[in-house]
């Protein structure tokens, strides 16, 4: 598999979570309400389960998430929430599919396109973009808590341990032991990151070995990769990232996925 963009993509996403916490709350609630369709009971009900784990990382009010799962499961009122998915060409030729979650398909479609169109996009064929990505599992880990806990204070929990190389090394070596099919490092203002792809059926016994090697996950989820990243000059780049961003912050949409290299 070539190189890709989805870590710093999340990355960012999550920088934007930080700074509008009321609007994320209330994409996660229809992600849990969704989910919650299948049924209440997260031990029973993996897509629940992963929703109410992301919803946790990000400090979601309690009552917020009862509310949710209320909801999704009828046992309040609420408007019938439905999944969207579009495959769409941004500016400069990048392909993109972009998820969401609505209860207005026909509201839905025409938000992304607007948002599309105000960047020279359009959306797409059925199937014309989808050839391009894979289907895999993606998680984004954190390296902060490998130190043993006994030495640390309540301030350096907080903190990241930077991982020497021959510590990178083994984690990796471990990963790849246990079905990990690509590991890619990657930098922020919080920190190194680790982004782990996985097979779509090898995701939650990967997410648990990360667990035990004592990384703190940042987010754990089925996505798409492309095959092959589209590398452009830094000027023809900034329409494409601006593009990324309105429709990250966009209510309808969930995650968007592209071709383009960051």
């Amino acid at each position: 598999m070539s190189g890709h963009s989805h870590a710093k993509t999340v990355a960012h996403k999550k920088q934007l979570e930080a700074e509008k916490r009321g609007a994320i709350f209330s994409k996660m609630a229809r992600l849990i309400s969704l989910a919650a369709k299948s049924g209440s009971n997260p031990e029973t009900n993996s897509k629940l389960r992963q929703a109410l784990e992301e919803a946790r990382r990000f400090n979601m009010p309690k009552e917020n998430i009862e509310r949710a799962i209320k909801r999704g499961a009828g046992e309040i009122e609420g408007s019938a929430l439905e999944e969207v998915s579009y495959e769409a060409l941004g500016p400069q030729g990048i392909l993109l599919i972009i998820e969401g979650i609505t209860d207005n398909k026909n509201r839905a479609m025409l938000e992304v396109k607007q948002i599309l169109q105000k960047y020279g996009g359009k959306i797409a064929d059925e199937g014309s973009v989808k050839w391009a990505f894979e289907r895999k599992g993606i998680i984004i880990a954190k390296p902060n808590l490998l130190a043993s806990p006994d030495k640390k204070t309540k301030k350096e929990e907080n903190e990241q341990t930077p991982l020497s190389v021959n510590e990178k090394e083994s984690l990796e070596l471990k990963l790849i032991e246990s079905g990990a099919e690509d590991l890619n490092w990657f930098s922020e203002e919080e920190g190194e990151l680790l982004e782990i792809i996985t097979k779509p059926e090898d995701l939650e016994q990967i997410k648990e070995k990360v667990e035990k090697e004592n990384l703190k996950i940042e987010s754990a989820s089925l996505g798409w990769i492309a095959k092959e990243e589209m590398e452009l000059p830094e000027k023809e780049r900034e329409s494409c990232v601006k593009l990324l961003e309105e429709l990250d912050e966009s209510d309808t949409v969930q995650n968007v996925y592209s071709n383009l290299k960051l």
